[in-house]
């Protein structure tokens, strides 16, 4: 899976784990983006998808799982990534996000597509 964020402490569900500012880019910058590396770390951004932003901090390093125990909220207005515990979590635990949107997402992911 490569990078992970584990905690090292029991997290209650409903705890805000990272409040992570974005750096938003354009739909012509993304398009540059997805022929990187880079690619796999963005997220879609807007009402309209067209944009990508990157996400600082650590939420780029949260693995997928179509079980996650965290799930992401995007705020446009403060360009922000917050993620959030949807189950009470044990110390030691991976924090996991599913990268379909929602934490309960069955759709399948870009790389498993491919």
């Amino acid at each position: 899976m490569g990078r992970g964020v584990f905690t090292s402490v029991a997290i209650t569900a409903g705890s805000v784990i990272e409040v992570a500012p974005v750096v938003v880019m354009s739909q012509r910058e993304r398009a540059l983006l997805d022929q990187t590396l880079l690619h796999d770390y963005i997220f879609e951004w807007g009402s309209e998808g067209a944009q990508c932003a990157m996400a600082l901090g650590w939420v780029a390093v949260y693995n997928h799982s179509y079980t996650a125990n965290c799930d992401y909220e995007m705020d446009y207005t403060t360009d922000s990534i917050q993620i959030i515990t949807v189950r009470d979590i044990q110390a030691g635990e991976e924090l996991f996000i599913n990268y379909g949107g929602s934490w309960d997402e069955q759709k399948p992911v870009w790389f498993e597509t491919q």
